[in-house]
């Protein structure tokens, strides 16, 4: 179940064909295009521990599974159910773990 903010369908998307794969394949998402020109990514991650960095602010919708992040600055993870959301300052590192495959929709914020 999506959060209330968070379709689960997109309409009038210019989508990219061209996986983004990370992780030797543990971690995988396609990138879409709205009307507007915003950037979102939407993919899955296996269960592991993986870092990834940020350039523009994000916005992460845990869309199945369940993540933790530790988020940049803290020592503590927090946890991400199905319908949750959490966001993410630009230009900064973050680790991410999930026990179980996991979905999410990633928005990209600009300036």
């Amino acid at each position: 179940m999506a959060n209330e903010t968070q379709p689960l369908a997109f309409d009038n998307v210019r989508a990219i064909a061209k996986a983004n794969v990370y992780y030797e394949g543990r971690v995988l998402s396609h990138t879409i295009f709205l009307a507007n020109g915003d950037r979102k990514t939407f993919g899955i991650t296996f269960p592991g521990e993986y870092e990834f960095g940020t350039g523009d602010a994000e916005v992460m919708d845990v869309i199945a599974g369940g993540l933790e992040i530790l988020h940049p600055g803290e020592s503590a993870w927090r946890a991400y159910a199905p319908g949750s959301s959490f966001s993410l300052p630009a230009n900064c590192k973050f680790r991410l773990k999930c026990a179980e495959l996991s979905e999410y929709v990633c928005s990209y914020i600009k300036g």
